[in-house]
């Protein structure tokens, strides 16, 4: 017999310097890997897809731009403006909102407002964690993102970079001890 997992709130495992909180992953789950985050101001993280993973977004504070569809004209600067061959837009997400991405979906998100937010999301396969820890050391390494070195990491992870990311206003949100992340295959 196997056991759950039960955490409190604000549990998990920080991933340093990137936002967010593990709340399951691939040394608990062979399913998917959960994580609340924090989207600082200004975060814009790119518009990409997945040739093999799924993801769901769930706001919970603030407001999130949120884009889920093929474009009729993929530009490479910015996703804001983009619009479907049906005539979807980018959408405005607040509390509650979901956004469901399923592979080879371009999509993004970003913070327009002037305060943080937070959503839950969720990756399937697992191990988008070893991803995130990466970005974050990526990042930190510069005021400024390398985003041919941003790219290069993405196609390593399974991620088609379409357009670039952007930092928020304030940096990375948090910066957690070393060692706070299991590494991939550790229990809970």
């Amino acid at each position: 017999m196997s056991s759950g997992l039960v955490l409190p709130p604000g549990g998990g495992q920080v991933v340093p310097r990137a936002g967010m909180t593990l709340k399951v992953g691939a040394g608990s789950s062979g399913v998917w890997s959960v994580f609340e985050a924090e989207v600082a101001p200004g975060f814009d993280v790119g518009a990409h897809q997945h040739r093999h993973a799924e993801e769901l977004f769930y706001v919970l504070e603030g407001e999130l731009d949120l884009l889920a569809f093929e474009p009729e004209v993929l530009t490479a600067g910015s996703w804001s403006n983009w619009v479907s061959n049906d005539g979807t837009k980018v959408a405005r997400g607040s509390p509650g909102a979901t956004m469901y991405v399923p592979p080879g979906c371009p999509h993004a998100f970003a913070n327009p407002g002037p305060a943080p937010a937070r959503m839950l999301f969720m990756v399937s396969p697992p191990g988008h964690e070893l991803y995130l820890s990466e970005l974050a050391e990526l990042l930190a390494s510069a005021p400024v993102p390398d985003q041919e070195a941003v790219k290069q990491l993405r196609a390593r992870h399974d991620i088609e970079q379409l357009t670039p990311l952007v930092p928020g206003h304030t940096g990375l949100p948090r910066v957690a001890p070393p060692g706070s992340l299991p590494a991939a295959g550790a229990g809970r």
